[in-house]
């Protein structure tokens, strides 16, 4: 039921429409389910798992009948939306970078990976060359390098063909050095990781030890130095492995592999990921109002973020308990619904038809909560806390008429529209060390979970380059010039002798 998007507690079989089986004998089932119809055809109210009552005799209403406008909430944001750095404080790509990755943080990685391959090392007998922070910045480097100008396998960037090969890796680090720090890159102590390995099977026991420095500091980065605008959305990311753990899932839209979910926090206007967590099982989530609503509940801050805030979920999220309970926090929300989700309206009176004409719409409003029903090429049901059913809105659709197909104007439910506009905002962040990962295949889960950390901060210093820099009335760089730029002042080469190089530089990339 998760890997189809579907929330096993708010998804599951409801009861008002069957009684248990151990309730009665099999012989009696018939007749319970007979009362079960006759109840349902004398109409009256009845009440869900969730609380919410619905009639069966309450009518669904047609884009002609009028909603009433749903009182809005005032956008009151703690702090002023966008980047939260001094205009000037900020001039060059690595300053970006590493508000969200400091500085320090390749020291301690550094550390880290020394003390790990150290003891690697000396059980095979060898010695290990220690790398210095400066060596981590050079590798980080060419793990955006290679994102960038893609070769299919990873001795292809240290080739010494005369005519096809890539001089700049050669340049920075070789390739032997390259792998060996790919292999045994660590981001935790190795005495602390030893201890937690003693707790394992114990509530001590701390499944996400080996990536929790890193882990909190870009998360506590990322919320520290920018606040997001009014629109914001729930993102779900699959970052693929290749060694086996209990914390893997599935995402089956996205890919028959398994990997490990991450939930993030997105604003819609920019993708900035302004907060994120490592799904870390079943086990480790409560159970009592299920994952979506849980999921929900821990990213959306109402005491960081503040009141007013437009939340736009998919599926997975989408229900009446959750927006419910989002409202009493002051946050609004929408997104399309599972007919078939807990609290959904059970009235079939004047629903919408299977093989109703495209562009067709029915509505129902229960309390606070708008339920939509819209045909397009299939039905779309939307539920909201801040919509109004139907407000004159029109959208370009083909329709057949008679053996043709024409361009026509169909109505469409300003749910439907303002859903679609904001979910178009691109999730990038996990392209930058795709192709790298799929090249070198790093065999240590934590490995996996710092390249797609890494994607997150490159992502995120991007985001807030180009919002600064407009802000000061300048161009901002492109994003195939931020990398680049990047990648220069990492390496301490560029084309000014180790200069910074300046966001106010056009380019043509």
């Amino acid at each position: 039921m998760f890997i189809d998007d579907m929330d096993p507690i708010l998804d599951r079989p409801s009861s008002d429409l069957y009684l248990p089986e151990e309730d009665y004998d099999s012989k009696d089932a018939p007749q319970h389910r007979k009362r079960l119809c006759l109840s349902s055809a004398e109409g009256g109210d009845r009440k869900s798992e969730n609380g919410f009552y619905w009639t069966e005799t309450e009518k669904w209403q047609s884009s002609d009948e009028a909603d009433v406008e749903p009182p809005l909430l005032v956008f009151t944001p703690n702090q002023n939306p966008g980047p939260q750095i001094l205009p000037n404080r900020c001039s060059s790509a690595l300053q970006f970078f590493q508000l969200l990755f400091p500085k320090s943080m390749f020291q301690t990685i550094a550390g880290y990976t020394n003390s790990y391959a150290a003891k690697y090392e000396e059980r095979k007998g060898k010695l290990w060359n220690f790398i210095s922070q400066s060596d981590m910045k050079s590798y980080v480097a060419l793990v955006i390098y290679m994102g960038m100008f893609r070769c299919s396998s990873l001795s292809d960037y240290w080739s010494e063909s005369q005519h096809f090969s890539l001089s700049f890796p050669a340049k920075i680090m070789s390739y032997r050095k390259f792998l060996s720090i790919s292999k045994v890159l660590h981001l935790s102590e190795s005495r602390e990781d030893e201890k937690n390995i003693l707790k394992k099977g114990t509530a001590g026991y701390e499944r996400l030890g080996k990536i929790q420095p890193l882990y909190q500091v870009i998360r506590e980065s990322c919320k520290s130095y920018f606040h997001p605008f009014q629109n914001i959305t729930i993102v779900e990311r699959m970052v693929k492995p290749q060694a086996g753990t209990g914390l893997k899932q599935s995402l089956k839209s996205r890919s028959p592999n398994m990997g490990f979910k991450l939930f993030a926090l997105t604003d819609c206007t920019c993708g900035y990921t302004w907060d994120f967590f490592v799904y870390e099982g079943k086990s480790c989530a409560s159970r009592s109002e299920g994952l979506s609503y849980e999921t929900v509940m821990a990213l959306v801050d109402e005491n960081m973020l503040g009141s007013g805030y437009k939340l736009f979920v998919d599926k997975f999220y989408t229900s009446p308990t959750l927006f419910t309970d989002l409202l009493d926090k002051k946050v609004l929300a929408c997104g399309p619904v599972w007919p078939n989700r807990t609290g959904y309206p059970k009235s079939a009176k004047n629903k919408l038809l299977s093989n109703a004409p495209r562009g067709t719409m029915r509505w129902i409003r229960q309390d606070k909560l708008l339920f939509v029903e819209w045909k397009d090429s299939k039905e779309v049901q939307m539920c909201s806390s801040f919509h109004k059913a139907y407000e004159g809105d029109t959208v370009q659709r083909k329709v057949r008429r008679d053996a043709h197909r024409t361009l026509e104007e169909i109505p469409v439910p300003a749910v439907v529209l303002d859903y679609s506009k904001n979910m178009e905002a691109v999730d990038s962040s996990d392209c930058i060390t795709e192709h790298f990962r799929a090249i070198h295949k790093p065999k240590k889960w934590y490995q996996c979970m710092f390249y797609h950390f890494l994607d997150i901060a490159v992502e995120n210093a991007f985001i807030m380059q180009e919002l600064v820099t407009k802000g000061n009335g300048k161009k901002p760089l492109t994003r195939k010039a931020f990398l680049q730029a990047l990648i220069l002042e990492l390496t301490d080469i560029d084309s000014l002798d180790s200069a910074a190089v300046p966001l106010t530089l056009s380019s043509s990339g």
